[in-house]
């Protein structure tokens, strides 16, 4: 601010970049804003040269005009700006410094704003609000870096700046808990329901770590084209070591793949699971956007960059639930459209990827009598539990 009293046309540098409520404090975003008007108006003062003596209206007609829009603005207190400026041809560098803070500030207030309508849309149910500060988000951040000169794009930040994600766990709600379990319950007792979902739905949208993991068995054997029920979920998630790590036990495959138990539509549950997690991730998401805002060493574009590359999950999510809800133009949802069973080819494919190989002894080229089975062929009669 000094630099523009002592330097008025300083601000042909500034005006096209430097914007008003990019200053912190209001007098000083109301002085500014006085002066590109004067500007705008062709006061005499913003027509000197570096050098020349400034008129003294410069900076009282400043002052009246600031003091229509704010309080407590004095030509002692111009005056004091001035005082404070130590090099008025330094006025772009001050201008930059400016801008730099307010873009701390703006990302750090819309990932605020993105962190509170994630709380609430867990709350009372939905997503809206969510998805409506996000985009928000990214376009601010877009514009941002338009101002500050540089292309934005994602970047993954070193490890010495990335934010914990996991650092605030989020309490997730026991309805929530109970339609994963009607879900997983549904897809076991009729897995031809897993074409209508497999499109869209991933394992990371469950809350659970334990309803992940029966998801990617019944992901698994759907690949596989292998039969899918109780003991065969079961046997999938002890190949994977779910059982063996204690993310799982028996008894509670067996109840949530219980064929008796009561099962949903998938359809409308796995909605309901695939928004949760957009909230949970858009959460996530803002609480690391924050932090990185938060770290008054980044410059500018790489908080820009690095905020992007935090948005990005989200982005992943939101994309999956348009498509699970149909609100993506141009996009079919796998339901309406379910793809073909898969062929005996890719069954087969997948089946050898699962299987361990061993090497089989050389046999005679012509034998008269039938060969015993192999421990390999042999059923593999090791008890579950």
């Amino acid at each position: 601010m000094g630099a523009v009293f002592l330097e008025p046309g300083q601000l042909d540098r500034l005006s096209s970049w430097l914007r008003p409520h990019h200053f912190h404090r209001p007098v000083h975003a109301a002085t500014y804003a006085a002066m590109l008007k004067l500007r705008a108006h062709g006061h005499p003062a913003t027509e000197t040269r570096a050098g020349e003596p400034v008129p003294l209206t410069w900076v009282t007609d400043a002052v009246a005009e600031a003091s229509t829009h704010t309080r407590g603005l004095t030509a002692s207190y111009a005056h004091s700006l001035v005082s404070a400026c130590p090099r008025p041809e330094h006025a772009v560098v001050y201008g930059r410094m400016v801008l730099e803070g307010a873009i701390h500030r703006s990302v750090a207030q819309h990932a605020t704003r993105l962190h509170q309508a994630a709380r609430a849309d867990a709350i009372r149910g939905g997503a809206e609000e969510t998805i409506h500060h996000a985009e928000v988000l990214s376009e601010v951040l877009a514009d941002l870096a338009r101002r500050w000169g540089t292309e934005p794009r994602a970047e993954s930040p070193p490890a010495s700046v990335t934010p914990p994600s996991a650092a605030y766990p989020q309490p997730v709600e026991e309805h929530l808990l109970a339609d994963e379990e009607l879900l997983l319950g549904g897809l076991s007792a009729r897995p031809q329901q897993l074409r209508a979902v497999v499109g869209w739905l991933r394992p990371d949208d469950f809350a659970d770590a334990a309803h992940q993991q029966i998801y990617q068995s019944l992901g698994a054997l759907h690949h596989r084209g292998e039969p899918i029920d109780q003991m065969t979920v079961l046997w999938e998630t002890q190949r994977r070591g779910a059982l063996a790590d204690r993310t799982l036990d028996v008894e509670r495959v067996r109840r949530i793949c219980d064929p008796s138990a009561f099962a949903g539509a998938a359809e409308h549950l796995g909605e309901q699971v695939v928004q949760a997690s957009l909230v949970r991730t858009a959460a996530a998401s803002a609480r690391q956007v924050r932090a990185l805002a938060d770290d008054e060493s980044l410059a500018p574009g790489r908080l820009i960059n690095y905020a992007l590359h935090a948005l990005g999950p989200l982005d992943e999510v939101r994309r999956r639930w348009r498509i699970a809800t149909d609100a993506e133009p141009g996009l079919s949802r796998t339901a309406s459209h379910p793809p073909a069973p898969p062929s005996a080819a890719r069954i087969d494919a997948a089946r050898s990827r699962s299987r361990s190989h061993r090497p089989v002894a050389a046999q005679p080229a012509v034998s008269t009598t039938a060969p015993r089975p192999s421990a390999q062929d042999r059923p593999h009669r090791r008890s579950l539990a």
